[in-house]
């Protein structure tokens, strides 16, 4: 959970570390039920004291100039990190110290500064010491001529800061690496011992993200795979595929508990969480600090694994079954799905997709999946050039027809009318329009959800709609109308998109085999 491993010039130093201890213990704590009791340090807040401010060289510099700490909400890491900083500020020996709270904005990084300019105002001492101006979020100590400053990710007027303490809060939330950058690259030179202290609940998972880029490396020194002595890394975090039922991973992820909050309130968070699969993500993310792929979660994917068939598709043959197409941009996925519905068993869903043969690869790389492999295995079909020719997918609607009973295709007049003008008035499939808003769409995602939840659908295995259901992120409109939302998503959802649509069109028809009203009609707008 820790980096246990020291290096031979290195000691601990007891006197040092319990100076911190000392310090602190004389400040407040200034919410809730704690509001105005001593700071007592929990054993997980000495344990960095001890590690961090204890460890030092012959000369008495501490080792680690990063702290890097990872824990759940509510295990009182902001009033910790508050209580550092301003010891930071008035007792360890620095010079002039600049002492900075960095968060993605002003009101992040106020949320470590409004508890330590709290504590100031609670302690005779310091409120004498110290002068806090409110207005500016800053902290003065005219005694050593040093400031506390909150700072936030516009990094334009960050540049010249000669930080002897920094206070990273939230690391997943920086848009980017501007603002680490500005603040640890070069920045101790004329510190002796400049001490970066994280603190961070997991985040989106984004390979390209500082979060993860000092996450990961924190993983790796904790585990021994990499070595750098000025680096320390404390990780109360669960593995992606952690069961969050455990209640032993509850006891070792959140070190506070039993002394914030009770064993029973998690199980209450827990059993409200898993009704739903957004409260769901929130408890694994906030809980046991599991990254996610997205904010917006609409499905746990367990939960649609749990719904794969062993049906052959030839058991489909001459069956009932609702269509729908979602025609993207001509260099994209294309894609086409069906939905079998059934009176006596769960509706059957099957999808397929088309992407340009010649950019097939460079798309692998671009979206980090195996389109390629895919397209080996059949689930995907390769359309020769660099664009998709809508020729392949006609004739495949064209043969859906001919091998099942097929009632109805929904489609998106977008960018689909002239297919579907080809596929109506050419081969008599009925082609129904239907607009891409909450409207239209949110009825039938709503019961995809439903089905998939009380297991009402069975699916292939299909990994490419499986990829598409894992990006989506849905929109909510004030009457809680759902919608796909393909800006905000972490992927392609083209696949998703034609299921929704063709589960539309199933929704609003009748089981049972029947002479349809619309032979003898036209194109359908909703």
């Amino acid at each position: 959970m820790n980096q246990e491993k020291t290096i031979k010039k290195y000691h601990f130093d007891k006197k040092k570390a319990d100076r911190v201890i000392k310090f602190i213990s004389h400040l407040t704590h200034t919410k809730g039920k704690w509001a105005g009791l001593p700071f007592v340090a929990m054993e997980w807040e000495k344990k960095i004291v001890n590690d961090v401010f204890g460890t030092v060289d012959e000369n008495g510099l501490r080792r680690y100039r990063i702290c890097y700490v990872e824990i759940p909400k509510k295990n009182g890491k902001t009033e910790f990190f508050a209580a550092l900083s301003l010891y930071m500020l008035c007792s360890d020996g620095e010079k002039s110290p600049e002492v900075y709270s960095a968060a993605a904005d002003r009101e992040q990084a106020g949320l470590v500064y409004l508890p330590a300019s709290a504590m100031v105002r609670n302690n005779t001492v310091l409120s004498r010491k110290l002068k806090v101006l409110r207005s500016r979020k800053r902290i003065v100590n005219y005694k050593n001529n040093g400031f506390y400053q909150v700072l936030s990710s516009d990094v334009k007027t960050k540049h010249g800061l000669n930080p002897s303490a920094v206070t990273f809060d939230e690391l997943h939330a920086q848009p980017n690496d501007e603002l680490w950058r500005v603040l640890t690259s070069g920045t101790n030179y004329a510190r002796d011992q400049q001490l970066i202290l994280v603190a961070s609940t997991a985040g989106i998972f984004d390979i390209n993200s500082i979060w993860w880029k000092i996450r990961k490396k924190a993983q790796q020194i904790a585990a021994g795979i990499i070595h750098d002595e000025s680096f320390y890394a404390m990780l109360y975090i669960a593995d992606s595929d952690a069961d969050p039922e455990d209640e032993t991973l509850w006891k070792r992820v959140n070190p506070a508990l039993g002394t914030i909050f009770s064993i029973e309130k998690i199980r209450a968070d827990y059993q409200t969480a898993k009704q739903d699969p957004v409260d769901l993500q929130d408890f694994k993310r906030y809980r046991l600090d599991i990254p996610i792929k997205q904010t917006n979660l609409w499905l746990d994917m367990k939960e649609w694994d749990m719904c794969r068939g062993t049906f052959d598709h030839k058991t489909l043959l001459g069956q009932i079954c609702y269509g729908g197409i979602d025609l993207s941009a001509t260099q994209d996925l294309t894609a086409h799905a069906l939905v079998f519905p059934r009176n006596d068993g769960p509706w059957r869903v099957i999808a397929h997709a088309y992407c340009p043969e010649d950019t097939i690869l460079d798309k692998s790389r671009q979206d980090k999946v195996h389109y390629d492999v895919w397209a080996e295995e059949g689930y995907i079909t390769p359309t020769p050039g660099n664009y998709v020719d809508q020729a392949y997918l006609e004739k495949d609607i064209i043969k859906a027809s001919e091998d099942y009973d097929l009632k109805e295709e929904g489609f998106d007049p977008y960018a689909a009318t002239r297919l579907a003008g080809v596929l109506q008035n050419t081969y008599g499939i009925v082609m129904v329009e239907m607009r891409q808003g909450a409207l239209t769409l949110s009825a039938p995602i709503k019961d995809i959800l439903k089905n998939i939840l009380s297991r009402g659908i069975e699916h292939d295995g299909n990994p490419v709609l499986r990829w598409c259901i894992d990006n989506v992120v849905m929109g909510l409109d004030p009457n809680e109308n759902l919608r796909p939302m393909k800006d905000k998503s972490s992927g392609r959802i083209d696949l998703l998109v034609a299921l929704i649509m063709a589960w539309g069109r199933a929704m609003v028809n009748s089981v049972e085999p029947q002479e349809s009203v619309y032979e003898t009609r036209g194109i359908i707008t909703l």
